[in-house]
């Protein structure tokens, strides 16, 4: 009886819980390595050019020549590769 319990929690682990985990260190890992002038799009869509990486949880984020947004790190979705 506790056998197909067993092997559920198994499956359910290799299968969900297990590649989410991975897929948030990769995150954290690319977010801890943010610098000026990457090219980077947000959660929400919107492309731009870091322009200053501050202390803590925020930096600036160049979108247009005139425009510049502070946003918080963890809204940063990619990094582009040039």
């Amino acid at each position: 009886m506790l056998i197909p319990f067993v092997c559920i929690g198994i499956i359910f682990y290799f299968l969900i819980i297990r590649p989410q985990r991975q897929q948030q260190k990769k995150l954290a890992t690319l977010i801890s390595e943010l610098k000026t002038g990457d090219k980077v799009i947000t959660n929400s869509g919107i492309h731009g050019i870091i322009s200053n990486v501050k202390d803590g949880s925020t930096l600036v984020l160049k979108v247009d020549d005139g425009c510049k947004l502070t946003m918080d790190k963890a809204a940063i979705a990619t990094v582009l590769k040039d």
